[in-house]
């Protein structure tokens, strides 16, 4: 059946609008005259509306957001207080839970983010409770959690995390990296496919109400494909999603074998499936809110710390030269300008190593690259994958990154304007549920820099145009995704997205109150 779009502001990509597109089989095969010339089955009209490619969330965690949904609700709660009644809520209402597991707590509320067993023992301390921070790099947990978890003052910090302590190194209750968190985790009970497939569906639900039509899953684990597969065999997942295996140093070679499984299982699901397993994710640091991601330079409240390297130089280059040899893209997980560095010199030997192909290297975050690097990233062909959400002087980095790496560095974060000069290819994601999912939220704010409320930029010399950020969570979201959309052209998938307004001709404040009128996918 042959769909005809038209009587609407029909953007294409960066500078380029048509009057109309003629779609047959999610294919677009027609534009302009050629599409309003030809015969068409079903004519949409767009009512004068703003039609363009569907958004892309290019790094982001929808399984965690869906399993969040499952537990205490704590995102936007301002205070401990309000935290630990939101946890009392949920244990009452839920008396069958063995386990409470929720997030996302905000941890600058807390002066230096170090949340105390304690406090979350007044709620519940009959049962463990695990509540994720929204960095995703921390949880707090309640005594019993610790109880439970053989975790007291005589453990050790394993390599790559930490262990928040009083003064006599008994344990507060809050643990950070991977390696900490899974001292944790790894007591957990075993999540059902079925309670997945349910997350995977809601997360569904609310990338479409929010207009976008493809996503990514930054974090996948043991566990997880088999939801996704489950969840594309029942329809239950509704927008195209690429799955991004984590490679972590103590595990890769073990499970590089599941990797090439799943991703063999999920291309045999065919090319009606909406789902692929195309990238490996590395985690080269943690997070500057928690004191972990990995600086040149040391911290300024602790000197004798310059954060945690996850991997070591030849570990990491090993693993990528592997991973790559595979067909696999990389994609690094790189905060501080250390571990930037780190990634880059992997991703540049690699390239040297192995032979040449489409290979589409990633750096998610890229906050604070050294100018030394910053030309590297176009010279070696590496996308810096940048949340939108995170550009202006937000609580977490005025209360916890400030202080820590003082006002220099603070402000070098986010060179959206420097990549794009140099010639560096930059996609946007949400990282959700760290931060909203909603584009329209976040179109904006690489923009003005600015805080909601506010007219005081945050390095204004790095703001961006609304087109930039348009084509950063569409073309080149694809882009760095290997799919054949987000650009209105012919032969391009068609993904849509309907807006009731175009955000390319009203201010920068008016954006985010654009609605969603509708999306368009297979």
């Amino acid at each position: 059946m042959k769909t005809l779009y038209t009587n609407g502001e029909i953007w294409c990509s960066r500078g380029r609008y048509t009057e109309a597109v003629l779609v047959e089989n999610h294919k677009i095969i027609a534009l302009g005259s050629d599409a309003l010339s030809a015969q068409y089955d079903e004519k949409i009209d767009l009512e004068g509306k703003f039609l363009a490619p569907g958004f892309i969330d290019a790094h982001a965690h929808p399984l965690f957001a869906g399993r969040e949904s499952q537990g205490p609700l704590l995102n936007g709660l301002q205070s401990v207080d309000e935290m630990v009644a939101e946890v009392a809520r949920y244990a009452v209402a839920n008396p069958e839970k063995s386990w409470i597991i929720g997030g996302a707590y905000e941890a600058s509320v807390v002066a230096g983010g170090d949340f105390e067993a304690a406090w979350l023992d007044k709620a519940v301390s009959n049962i463990p409770v695990v509540l994720h921070a929204v960095d995703h790099h921390t949880v707090w947990v309640n005594s019993k959690a610790l109880e439970i978890s053989g975790i007291t003052k005589l453990t050790k910090d394993p390599d790559g995390g930490s262990i928040a302590r009083y003064e006599d190194g008994s344990p507060k209750g809050t643990l950070r990296e991977p390696s900490a968190i899974d001292l944790i985790l790894s007591n957990t009970p075993e999540r059902t496919i079925e309670d997945d497939v349910a997350a995977i569906a809601w997360a569904c639900d609310q990338y479409r109400a929010a207009g976008v039509t493809s996503t990514t899953d930054a974090w996948v684990e043991p566990g997880m494909p088999e939801a996704y597969i489950a969840a594309s065999r029942s329809g239950a997942l509704t927008i195209d999603t690429n799955l991004f295996f984590l490679a972590q140093p103590e595990s890769w070679r073990s499970r590089s074998k599941d990797f090439l499984h799943f991703r063999t299982e999920i291309e045999a699901l065919g090319a009606t499936s909406n789902l692929q397993a195309k990238t490996v994710k590395f985690i080269c640091d943690g997070a500057l809110s928690a004191g972990t991601a990995a600086l040149l330079d040391p911290y300024l409240d602790d000197p004798q710390s310059r954060g945690l390297m996850i991997w070591s130089d030849d570990e990491l280059l090993d693993a990528m030269v592997h991973f790559d040899s595979e067909g696999f893209q990389i994609h690094a997980h790189a905060i501080g300008d250390a571990a930037i560095r780190q990634a880059l010199d992997a991703i540049e030997a690699m390239q040297r190593v192995n032979p040449r192909w489409d290979r589409r290297p990633v750096i998610a975050h890229a906050q604070l690259i050294h100018p030394d690097d910053l030309p590297r990233f176009a010279e070696l062909g590496v996308i810096a994958n940048i949340q939108p959400l995170w550009t202006y002087l937000d609580p977490m980095n005025a209360q916890l990154i400030e202080p820590r790496i003082g006002s220099d560095r603070n402000n070098q974060q986010y060179q959206l304007n420097s990549l794009q000069k140099s010639g560096a290819r930059i996609s946007y994601g949400s990282d959700w549920p760290v931060t909203s999912h909603v584009p329209l939220e976040a179109l904006a704010v690489p923009t003005h820099r600015s805080a909601p409320g506010s007219n005081q930029a945050w390095s204004p010399q790095e703001a961006v145009t609304i087109e930039d950020s348009l084509v950063h969570y569409t073309e080149d979201a694809a882009y760095s995704n290997f799919w054949n959309k987000g650009v209105i052209e012919v032969g391009a998938d068609a993904d849509f997205v309907l807006l009731s307004r175009n955000p390319l001709k009203i201010s920068v404040e008016e954006v985010a109150n654009i609605k969603v009128e509708k999306v368009f996918t297979r």
